[in-house]
Formats: structure tokens, sequence, C-alpha cells
């Protein structure tokens, strides 16, 4: 018996269910490079879905991590620390505008601080996209448009609306005066890497202003750094009322953070929310390495290198309809549906991609990947498709 099949066993006797039995049992991992419990070596396009930025056992981070532990590890919010602080003052300056920041520990507990911010507003309305994905947590859940994620646990959050992406007729005919929010991914992960256009972004900001919803911006998969800019807002020039982030904000140490802008800042009053975990100094040491790689590496102009190296690579193969996304987050539209087959066999392989959609392949590869990695595999899932196509 191999060592992955062990471990899959042991998996299957001791925790529950809900995620099915892992394909993979990994070990270690070097940068973009991992190894699973029998030693086979894969290149790594997905980096844990967005959240490994600096690859895997960046150096700097690992020191960042065992320096803290060694000074100050956990407070919970009785007591303030040098890195949360330094923290919080550096997602600001990075948006250039007025604001001020909530951490938490994922991106749902984010998405769930900003439900309860939007209510503060006096008004009970939600507005997300149909195909959307905003966590798992029932107010999170609530907003997902995902009828196979939220339908068995219903009832959910009222008041409730759900739109069509890139239709602005529809965003107009929604939003009214009762919406407390409208929550919207720059690019929807979950919903094969589908990127909102920019007319419909100007229309979102539009209607939002108008109507006095709160724009809720979720960066949760795309920001920091990942497609091109610090935060993917920036691309487009729009203006976010509460900006959400998780993933690749720790490079691997659960955080998330709610920003929220201007008038709206100090709608969180002392006793309306809290977490005990959330910003705690470690998680907080390693975001702050992972900004320094940010800028000490310019991880904004390498994902926008890793970009079109893929949309080189991978479009002229046949099977392949299109490339879409931005910097280091692209989705790979393949001509049928055959992108669970094109992923397994990647995997076989040794290249690790996800399938969010039949026909989608999900690429967001460390922003570390360095070129001989990033050939290797893209020549490997090339083949992975021409294979199943």
């Amino acid at each position: 018996m191999s060592n992955a099949i062990h471990a899959q066993n042991r998996w299957n006797a001791s925790l529950m269910p809900n995620y099915g039995t892992p394909n993979l049992v990994l070990e270690r991992g070097v940068g973009s490079t991992v190894w699973d419990v029998d030693g086979k070596e894969y290149i790594d396009l997905l980096a844990g879905i967005a959240v490994n930025i600096a690859g895997h056992a960046h150096p700097k981070i690992v020191e960042a991590v065992t320096r803290q532990m060694q000074t100050l590890g956990h407070t919970s919010n009785f007591a303030a620390h040098e890195q949360g602080l330094k923290l919080a003052e550096r997602i600001l300056e990075a948006t250039g505008r007025s604001g001020k920041v909530f951490f938490c520990n994922s991106g749902t507990e984010a998405n769930e601080a900003a439900i309860k911010l939007a209510r503060l507003t006096g008004r009970t309305g939600l507005v997300a996209l149909h195909g959307s994905f905003h966590g798992r947590t029932m107010g999170a859940i609530s907003i997902t448009g995902q009828p196979k994620k939220h339908d068995p646990f219903r009832p959910l959050l009222p008041d409730v609306q759900f739109v069509n992406p890139n239709d602005v007729e529809d965003l107009q005919r929604t939003i009214t005066d009762t919406t407390s929010a409208f929550w919207l991914e720059p690019i929807s992960g979950e919903g094969g890497v589908l990127p909102a256009t920019q007319e419909y972004l100007n229309a979102a900001q539009q209607i939002c202003d108008a109507t006095g919803a709160l724009f809720v911006v979720d960066e949760v998969q795309t920001g920091i750094a990942r497609t091109g800019s610090m935060f993917a807002y920036q691309n487009s020039g729009i203006s976010p009322d509460v900006l959400l982030l998780a993933k690749g904000l720790g490079g691997g140490i659960p955080i998330g953070a709610m920003v929220a802008f201007d008038e709206h800042a100090d709608l969180l009053q002392p006793g309306l929310h809290g977490t005990t975990f959330g910003g705690n100094a470690v998680a907080c040491a390693a975001a702050n390495a992972v900004l320094d790689l940010v800028e000490t590496e310019d991880l904004m102009t390498r994902a926008k290198h890793i970009g079109a190296e893929i949309e080189r690579v991978l479009l002229p193969i046949e099977g392949v309809e299109m490339v879409r996304g931005q910097g280091a987050m692209q989705g790979v539209v393949l001509k049928d549906n055959v992108a669970s087959i094109v992923e397994a066999r990647g995997r076989e392989l040794g290249v690790i991609t996800n399938a969010p959609l039949p026909n989608v392949l999900r690429l967001v590869p460390p922003l570390v990947i360095t070129d001989l990695e990033l050939a290797k595999g893209l020549d490997l899932l090339a083949r992975a498709i021409a294979e199943s196509s």
C-alpha cells in the first residue's frame, strides 16, 4: 500500500466527508514545487486556491512567523500589538484612501463582518451575483449565488437578490433605495474566473452612489498583487465603500480583513462585532512579510508576466476556446466539458490545477513561480489538455 493510500484511508476514518477524499497527500513544498508522501513531484499552479502567493516555505515568511512566535503570539483583542497596527496602516496606504480595518481569520469572516456593517446602514436588502462565492457560513452563503451550495441550508438570510453577471439592466432593476449593499467580485473565481467588464463596474459604482447602497468589493481571491495591481479594483478606477481581503494576504497563514472607507469606517462601534483570533500577531507578521515581498520582488509586475505567459502558451492549444482573467488569475475555457478530466490527467503528469466549472480550469499560481517552473507546469498542462480533448 502506498503512503498516499494509507493517508487517504486515515482521512476517511477520522475526518468528516464534506470535502470528499483528497486526491493528493502532500508532504512538503519549496517555491512552486511540491512533493507528495510517495515522493512524486508537482508544479503547483493553484497555490492553495490563490493563497500561497509567495509559494511554499518562503524563508522571509518562515522567518517572520518564527520570530513573532518567539516574542509574542496571541493577545486576543484585549491588547494591541505592533504587527497589527503596522499591517492596518499599510493596507490603508495601499488603497490611498481614508478608512479603517477590521481583522478576522478568513474570507468568509470578512464577508460576515461586511454583512453586519451593511445592516448598520438601517437597510436590509442585499444584492449579489449569480455564480458568485462569498463563503460557507450562514450569512456568507446567503449571498453566494450557487443554489447547490445554499439550498440544503434554507431558510437563509431574507432580502437577498441575485443578478446576472455583466448585465447592467438587471443591476439597474434590482438595486434600489432599500438595498443596503451590492456584493461584487472583480473576477469570479468559483464562477469560472469570469471578470466583470469595465462597463459593468462603472454602472455598479454609479447605481450604488445614486441609491446609497454600499458597494462591497470582495477581493478575497483577487487581492494582494494577484491581478497585477495591489487590489483588482484599482485596475478599473472604481472606489468601493467596503473592501474584503484574505487568502494571499497571509501567504499561507489564516487572516482576513474588512476595510471600510470614509463615513462607513466607524459603523462598527464597541461591542458590535469581534473575533478572538482575528488579527493575531503571528498572522499579521506573516502578512507584513507578504507585503514586503510584494514590494521588494515586484510581484505586481510578476503577476502580469505570469498571465501573459499562460495566455501565450495555452491559447493556441487545440481544445482551448479562450483564456480570460487578469494577471496571475486566469481561466482556461475549454471547448468541451472536460475540465475535471484535464485536472486529473494534469495531476498524473505532475501539475496541480482546479476545475471550478465543467469547461474551465483555474490557474492561480504563486507569484514567485520561476520561469522554469512556469514553463514546465504549462507544458504539462498543455499536454493534459491535448490528451483530454
